[in-house]
């Protein structure tokens, strides 16, 4: 890890997948941002249908209420092929002169390998030191001021938060997708497979998504081609034409997070928990290993405050049908 690692202060706890904004921030504010005035993203068709949603994998985590396995019925809908990217967002701004939880707060949290080894000392969070909290980090400077995205108009945008999400949303004629649909979607018409592909995770050898390779955190080896995020529509996409479903960036979704969610919700077209603290993320990021947190499956569930970014955090949007 680089040289800014060699000093840091408590943050706030954290773990693995991404870390939260401590109490007391812009709690799950809804933006003022309602016009629908923006180009509508390129959607896919998914048609109306069933499948059984979470597992009881080995693999899965308990604690974060994977299971148990339950057929879902969903109408027809309609989601992006990809994340949000950093131009999309921009036309967005543009439009709208929408200012970022991040940069109303003035700060994001940053993975420290990804940080110049001359980086001014950043705070670490707690119980994850390899995230750092990054004063000016943001959407358009993801590694901190001195960094930019020039050349990464096709990478996912990041550094946004689930108001911010819902704000892009409100102004594009979409919305987040549920975790069901989220789900649905990434599975890619495959029953129970543990990735949108298969069973395997690198079939034939073959890297499929955009996780982290090598020794987490310290050393990353890049085999899959990328140490941070990745263009979107770099790997292949599933059956419905679905692209990083799995790895990259985390994707918020609509709904409140609840380990004990699958247990009470509606067999047909689940919302999700009418109230909650956090809202739930799906499919994993570039930081992702298997060493401690395979949460780069499809039933794989997390959560995180609306009010939270980091630089793994993106999001895709999907409209009714």
């Amino acid at each position: 890890m680089n040289a800014s690692s060699t000093r840091f202060w408590p943050v706030t706890d954290g773990h693995c997948c991404a870390p939260s904004r401590p109490a007391g921030g812009t709690r799950d504010q809804t933006s003022s941002t309602v016009s629908t005035t923006g180009d509508v993203p390129e959607l896919v068709r998914i048609p109306a249908g069933e499948f059984v949603m979470g597992t009881d994998d080995a693999e899965g985590y308990p604690e974060d209420g994977e299971g148990p396995p339950h057929l879902v019925a969903l109408p027809a809908y309609d989601i992006a092929p990809t994340t949000v990217t950093n131009a999309e967002f921009a036309r967005f701004v543009a439009a709208t002169n929408h200012v970022t939880t991040a940069e109303t707060l003035g700060s994001s949290f940053v993975f420290a390998g990804l940080l110049a080894d001359d980086h001014p000392p950043t705070r670490a969070v707690r119980s994850a030191p390899w995230w750092r909290e990054v004063e000016g980090a943001c959407w358009r400077h993801p590694e901190g001021p001195e960094s930019d995205i020039d050349d990464r108009s096709d990478h996912p945008v990041v550094h946004v938060s689930w108001t911010d999400a819902v704000a892009f949303c409100a102004w594009s004629g979409t919305r987040l997708p549920t975790e069901a649909e989220w789900e649905c979607a990434a599975r890619g018409g495959i029953a129970q497979a543990r990735y949108p592909w298969g069973d395997d995770r690198e079939p034939e050898g073959r890297h499929m998504m955009n996780v982290f390779q090598g020794q987490f955190p310290e050393q990353n080896t890049g085999d899959d081609g990328w140490i941070g995020p990745c263009p979107v529509r770099s790997f292949p996409p599933n059956g419905f034409g679905l692209y990083e479903m799995t790895g990259n960036v985390w994707e918020w979704c609509a709904d409140w997070f609840s380990p004990h969610a699958y247990a009470l919700s509606s067999p047909l077209n689940p919302q999700g928990p009418s109230t909650g603290e956090n809202r739930v993320m799906r499919g994993g990021s570039y930081l992702c290993h298997d060493s401690y947190c395979n949460r780069y499956r499809v039933a794989a569930r997390s959560a995180n405050s609306p009010d939270s970014s980091a630089g793994n955090i993106g999001f895709r949007v999907a409209r009714s049908a």
